[in-house]
């Protein structure tokens, strides 16, 4: 992991890249136009020669992947007149997501979540140009949320190569609140595992787990409940980059969005009720061994008792000549261990 870059006292504006990415790491831009007729689909690492490609009359959707190289994000707001404050929170990779709405564009910034065995955010910036054009911008390479999308374009089904750029913009957005739909299904697989190991042999490994799924739904819920706003202001701004139809999509997009923060509420909480029920089952076992030692101790008090006055040593000693007082005193001590068994039993402490 590289070392913090302090940014402390720089004026607005400054690009700085914070990320863990090393600058010697390859960027890579891929170009993607189409319309309902044609599709082009190119890859480069240079972006004056991705420009050469770039067909004024096509949508275009231009991806970076690599967002370690500041040069190159200069470069590409200096092309399409990108403020450079916009410029600094894609170079962030702490920024929060958000929605901005400028005179010639508009951007989102979110977080793209994978999850195999734990969840990674990688931050995803979008910005819709009033030219067709889509920019996205990612911080490494490769598996992004967007394949569907890509799919859709090159076979030229559903309505992407009909629609414009503000759909395109709509349809990237979608794939990653999609993507949180199958990160939040995989976890609510493991909470279902959980609570089997919690009823059948809770052990301290289980607290664990429910711990750092804890963690996880916080981490999740940091990246998930912005994306409400985001999304409802993408929506009702007044833009004329977003068309009447797509803003229908947007609203619905809005409503799976809630669905994820619902459904992230309602891990949470069974998480929390889970860690209480642990708890409880913990102190519930205790109380069973507790108890089990206060019956043992309880039945033998009254026999070490006897045992203890007979076992006094004094010369002149009521019963010491007896013949059956050996008998006789374990006779009354078993006596009192099977009364006090017996009535143990009635009370259904056993």
């Amino acid at each position: 992991m590289s070392p913090a870059i302090d940014t402390t006292g720089l004026p607005p504006g400054t690009v700085v890249y914070s990320g863990d990415a090393q600058q010697s790491e390859k960027v890579v831009i891929s170009l993607i136009e189409f319309n309902e007729k044609e599709f082009i689909e190119k890859e480069f690492t240079d972006f004056d020669e991705c420009l050469t490609h770039v067909k004024a009359d096509m949508i275009k959707w231009i991806n970076v992947d690599g967002i370690h190289n500041t040069e190159l994000i200069q470069k590409i707001g200096e092309k399409f007149n990108i403020h450079s404050l916009t410029l600094e929170d894609v170079a962030n990779t702490d920024q929060r997501p958000k929605f901005e709405d400028y005179e010639n564009y508009l951007v989102s910034i979110m977080k793209m979540l994978s999850h195999e065995s734990e969840i990674k955010s990688e931050q995803l910036t979008i910005i819709l140009l009033d030219n067709n054009t889509v920019l996205s911008f990612q911080e490494v390479h490769g598996g992004d949320a967007f394949d569907i999308i890509r799919t859709r374009i090159r076979s030229g089904k559903g309505r992407v190569r009909k629609m414009g750029a503000d759909y395109l913009a709509y349809c990237l957005i979608d794939a990653v609140v999609d993507l949180y739909f199958v990160i939040l299904e995989k976890i609510g697989d493991r909470i279902e595992i959980l609570e089997e190991d919690l009823i059948s042999n809770p052990s301290k490994e289980t607290m664990m787990t429910i711990h750092a799924m804890k963690r996880e739904m916080i981490f999740l819920r940091k990246a998930v409940w912005p994306m409400r706003e985001l999304i409802n202001n993408f929506e009702r701004c007044e833009s004329k980059l977003i068309k009447k139809a797509t803003r229908l999509f947007l609203r619905d997009l809005y409503d799976h969005t809630i669905r994820v923060i619902d459904t992230v509420e309602t891990f949470r909480d069974l998480l929390s009720g889970m860690m209480d029920i642990y708890l409880s089952s913990v102190s519930n076992r205790m109380n069973e061994v507790m108890k089990v030692l206060t019956i043992i101790s309880t039945i033998f008090v009254p026999v070490t008792f006897i045992a203890g006055v007979y076992g006094m040593n004094f010369k002149y000693f009521p019963e010491l000549d007896s013949p059956y007082g050996y008998w006789i005193c374990w006779a009354v001590m078993l006596s009192i261990m099977i009364s006090f068994l017996i009535y143990f039993k009635k009370k259904k402490w056993l």
